[in-house]
């Protein structure tokens, strides 16, 4: 056993991080010679958590070296995708099917579902946040919330879902990004002094990292702003403002009061970034006050988990499904336009949108084919970007 309480890679791929009952089960259907029927096997979601009309699908690359070497054929929606928990009819929404000898991945059942659960709880979070947000700039700084090894697969799907950067060294390293960040109490608690943290900051770190002064460690917020702009001048790029909730005031004004202070001292030129306990709602709030920038946390890294579950529907071919379930492979056809899905039997003929009667497009693609990965994987940026792209017709 390692240092921390987590499995390998190699530990996952064999099924160690899998329910005892499907070890159970390879072991009775290969005692029975079972274990080489072919069954095919889709993901659905549940309703979705919090009344979220929609998700982020997130977690793709993973899956794919997850079945990397298991002789199946797996085909997903492309990472990044927008899904539904159920289409326009209201049939239930396949996000990914397995086919292949059950016996062969029945214990990845359980690590599966858990590669795409989480990621996509937090990459959905992010895309509401981002939506709410608009172009204002949003950072991941959730990962002090979870356990480690989990904090390049947060900050992946953070800025999957759209945040514009992420502050783990090796989540930034994972996305292929510099991390971003500002400075914590605690340096300006070491010093004892405001001004002179901020100054050796300015001194210390590479001039290529925006000056974000923290200003709320011991005196007001608007105290310490003008401080932190009359000591940096043009050098700062903006103040950062954690006020915890234990602290009295509302924070929409105080942003105001900053503003103002700021801009009638000639320092419109520096940003208002806010960070402490943020969500949807208050990062809409928050920027209606002034806010232009954002740092959020715990929303993200603890969003609520989406409740794929993965169901057989074919057996050796034929329609099977235990009940409310529907049996058969399925194909989701969407309409680029409208966002629009339609789940209809694999091989069915393509269908017009139902809302603007334009052309859709298959959504369930090749990933793997006989254990070989076929599709290619996009980098995070790309992803974020096809993200950005579809939720500009969304709402939250």
């Amino acid at each position: 056993m390692g240092l921390f309480h987590v499995a390998t890679d190699e530990e996952i791929k064999r099924g160690k991080t899998t329910d005892i009952y499907f070890s159970r089960t390879k072991q009775i259907i290969e005692a029975k010679k079972l274990d080489k029927l072919r069954a095919l096997a889709e993901v659905t979601p549940g309703k979705l958590p919090s009344g979220w009309p929609w998700g982020i699908l997130c977690g793709i690359e993973e899956e794919a070296r997850l079945f990397e070497g298991c002789p199946v054929d797996v085909y997903t929606m492309p990472e990044g995708s927008v899904f539904y928990h159920m289409d326009h009819r209201g049939v239930r929404e396949p996000v990914m099917f397995i086919d292949g000898p059950y016996g062969e991945y029945c214990v990845l059942e359980t690590p599966m579902l858990g590669l795409i659960c989480q990621a996509s709880g937090a990459a959905t979070r992010a895309a509401r946040i981002k939506k709410a947000a608009g172009e204002k700039n949003v950072m991941a700084f959730g990962i002090r919330r979870m356990h480690p090894a989990l904090s390049p697969m947060l900050d992946r799907a953070a800025y999957i879902g759209g945040f514009d950067g992420v502050s783990s060294l090796k989540g930034a390293e994972t996305i292929g990004e510099k991390p971003t960040g500002t400075m914590p109490h605690s340096l300006i608690i070491v010093f004892g002094d405001q001004v002179k943290a901020w100054k050796a900051f300015d001194e210390i770190i590479s001039p290529d990292v925006p000056r974000v002064a923290l200003v709320d460690t011991y005196f007001d917020e608007k105290i310490e702003s003008i401080m932190a702009a009359e000591a940096l001048k043009d050098r700062l790029y903006g103040v950062r403002l954690d006020t915890p909730g234990s602290r009295k005031g509302n924070f929409a004004e105080i942003i105001r009061e900053v503003r103002w202070e700021l801009d009638v001292r000639g320092y419109q030129h520096v940003k208002i970034f806010v960070s402490g306990g943020l969500n949807e709602e208050r990062v809409r709030v928050l920027g209606e006050a002034g806010a232009e920038a954002f740092g959020v946390g715990t929303s993200v890294s603890n969003a609520p988990t989406v409740d794929f579950a993965m169901d057989i529907i074919e057996l050796e071919g034929k329609l099977v499904a235990k009940r409310g379930k529907l049996g058969g492979k399925k194909q989701v056809w969407r309409c680029p336009q409208c966002l629009v899905d339609t789940v209809l039997p694999f091989k069915a003929s393509q269908p017009k949108c139902p809302e603007c009667g334009g052309k859709t497009q298959p959504m369930l693609r090749p990933l793997i084919e006989k254990g070989k990965i076929v599709a290619r994987l996009p980098k995070p940026r790309e992803i974020r970007q096809y993200v950005l792209e579809q939720i500009k017709k969304l709402s939250i």
